[in-house]
C-alpha cells in the first residue's frame, strides 16, 4: 500500500517485505490442525474482503491524524500496526446477528459491521449527524451491533456477558465478541465477567489485545507472566493464541471460538500479541518512543499486518494490479467519506436541547 511519511511510523514509511518474515506469515497459517484448512478454503473474494478491511482500518487512521495536523481536530486515538486483531476476528462472525464490543483502537470493527466511514468521522467532529449525535467521541451504533466504547476501561466485559447472557435464555444463536487491552485485564470487572461468562458457558468470545502498552506503562511493568497464553486455564474454559499481526490466523481462530460459542461450549479466551505503533494518542507520540525501548518499534514496524498479508497474497496467485485496484478504491471512499463529514460539521452542528434526549428509557 501506499506509505505516508507525514503520517505513517518513521518503520513504515520505507516499508519493504523481509522474505523470512513473509515465510513465518505463511507458517502460522499452515501450522494449525484446525485453522490451515479454514484459510485454505476461503476464496479470493473474501481475501481480498480481509485486504480491503485493513485498508480501510488505515486509512481512516491517517486520515485523523491528517484533521489533527490540520487543526480540524483536537487528537485522535489509532490502531496503527494492530489492524489485523481487529479485522480478522470481525470478519469470522455473523455479521447479520453477532454483536461486537469495540475498544477505542478497534474502530475498525464500526466498518466491517456495516458502518459507514463517513459516521466514523462524524464521530469525531460531534455532528448531530454521527451515531452518538454529538454526545461522544466513541463511536458505536447498535443498529450494527456495534457497541460504543467506554472510556473507563475494563467495563465493557461485563456489559457484552450481558448481552451473551440474554443471547443464551432466549436461544438466539448469537455471538458477542470483545477486546480487552493487556491493562484492562487487572481490572476487577474483567475477572467477574470472565468467570462469570465461563461458569454460565457463555457465547462471547473474549480477545486479550496485548499491544505490549497501557497507556504509557510497559505490560512487563503490571505484569509478572510473560504472556496471556494461559489466562484461560484460570477461569476453565477454552482458550487459543493468535499472531495478531496475521489477519488470516486471528480470522481462522475467530471461527473455531465462535463456532464452539454457538454450539454452547462457550466462552473462549483469545490472547493476541501486536504492538500499538504510536502512542495512546496522537498527542503523545513522542512520550511513546521515550517508553518504550526502540527495539520494540523495530521489531514490530517490520511486522506491518497490512504489508504482510499483501506480500502473502502476491506469493499466493493475486496479481499487483488486483491489490492496487482495491486499495484505490478504498482510498476513494475514505477521501469522500472525509468530504461528506467535514460538510456535516458545517450544517449538523448538535441541537442543545438534545443534550437532555435518550437520557431516560420511556
Amino acid at each position: 500500500m501506499q506509505r505516508f511519511p507525514a503520517y505513517d511510523p518513521p518503520e513504515y514509511v520505507q516499508w519493504r517485505a523481509d522474505p523470512d518474515l513473509v515465510r513465518a506469515f505463511d507458517e502460522t497459517c499452515r501450522r494449525d490442525a484446525e485453522r490451515a484448512p479454514i484459510i485454505a478454503s476461503l476464496p479470493a473474494e473474501r481475501l481480498l474482503d480481509l485486504y480491503a478491511g485493513l485498508l480501510r482500518a488505515r486509512l481512516h487512521d491517517v486520515m485523523l491524524k491528517r484533521w489533527v495536523r490540520q487543526g480540524v481536530i483536537s487528537k485522535a486515538w489509532l490502531a496503527t500496526g494492530e489492524e489485523a486483531t481487529t479485522v480478522g476476528p470481525v470478519h469470522a462472525l455473523d455479521r447479520e446477528r453477532d454483536v461486537v464490543a469495540p475498544m477505542i483502537r478497534n474502530a475498525g470493527a464500526c466498518c466491517e459491521m456495516g458502518m459507514s466511514v463517513a459516521d466514523m468521522l462524524r464521530g469525531y467532529l460531534g455532528t448531530e449527524d454521527s451515531p452518538s449525535r454529538g454526545r461522544d467521541g466513541h463511536v458505536g451504533g447498535f443498529t450494527h451491533r456495534v457497541l460504543q466504547p467506554i472510556s473507563n476501561i475494563g467495563n465493557m466485559p461485563p456489559v457484552v456477558t450481558g448481552i451473551a447472557l440474554a443471547s443464551q435464555v432466549r436461544h438466539e444463536g448469537r455471538v458477542v465478541l470483545t477486546w480487552i487491552g493487556d491493562g484492562s485485564v487487572n481490572a476487577g470487572p474483567v475477572h467477574e465477567a470472565l468467570n462469570f461468562a465461563a461458569v454460565k458457558h457463555l457465547p462471547v468470545v473474549f480477545i486479550i489485545q496485548n499491544n505490549q502498552v497501557a497507556l504509557g506503562t510497559r505490560v512487563d511493568a503490571h505484569r509478572l507472566a510473560p504472556d496471556f497464553h494461559d489466562l484461560h486455564r484460570g477461569y476453565g474454559c477454552a482458550g487459543a493464541s493468535v499472531d495478531g499481526n496475521n489477519v488470516l490466523d486471528t480470522y481462522a481462530a475467530t471461527v473455531i471460538a465462535a463456532d464452539r460459542c454457538r454450539s454452547g461450549e462457550g466462552p473462549v479466551i483469545m490472547d493476541a500479541e501486536t504492538f500499538r505503533m504510536g502512542g495512546h494518542a496522537t498527542h503523545d507520540e513522542k512520550e511513546a518512543r521515550q517508553v518504550v525501548p526502540p527495539e520494540l518499534f523495530t521489531y514490530w514496524g517490520a511486522r506491518d499486518p497490512i504489508g504482510l498479508y499483501e506480500a502473502w497474497l502476491l506469493e499466493h496467485g493475486t496479481n499487483q494490479t488486483t491489490l492496487d485496484e482495491v486499495e484505490q478504491r478504498v482510498s476513494a471512499d475514505v477521501d469522500r467519506a472525509a468530504e461528506e463529514a467535514l460538510r456535516s460539521r458545517e450544517t449538523q452542528k448538535p441541537r442543545p436541547e438534545s443534550a437532555a434526549e435518550g437520557v431516560y428509557a420511556d
